[in-house]
């Protein structure tokens, strides 16, 4: 699994004209399935986002998790993240998870994180999705497992 993990100040992700996730402040998380992942990896991952310390403390530190602060968390699965670009000029998807296995794990990453934090919004699976967002900082991290 890879994870595009964004703090935001606002996050908002719209299918077809409709608003179907939105955070005000939190962590926008883009997530990207692999070949062999599995419910273990994504339990690990939502725990990890969810102790990250990358939110300021009084001293202006990054020393508070999302946890810490009462925001919330808007996740988007995105395959590209999974993209070979190595070879050639055209992304190659073999390192991404069949769809099915995909969705799965996007659904198991999204109940593990509700276990952790309050406020867990996301984008539907597999489709075109437009999203906005305020980045924070900027403050963003790629976590790979």
């Amino acid at each position: 699994m890879r994870a595009v993990i964004q703090r935001v100040v606002d996050a908002t992700v719209t299918v077809d004209g409709a608003v179907s996730g939105a955070i005000e402040g939190g962590l926008l998380v883009y997530l990207g399935v692999a070949k062999g992942d599995g419910e273990e990896q994504a339990a690990w991952l939502a725990a990890k986002i969810a102790k990250l310390r990358i939110f300021k403390d009084d001293e202006k530190k990054m020393n508070k998790a999302i946890t810490e602060i009462g925001a919330g968390v808007l996740v988007i699965s995105q395959f590209t993240l999974l993209a070979n670009l190595r070879k050639g000029n055209r992304p190659s998807w073999d390192d991404a998870a069949l769809p099915e296995d995909a969705e799965r794990l996007y659904e198991a990453f999204i109940k593990e994180m509700r276990s952790h934090v309050d406020v867990v919004e996301h984008g539907v699976f597999g489709a075109h999705m437009d999203v906005r967002y305020t980045n924070d900082g900027p403050v963003t991290f790629v976590l790979d497992i």
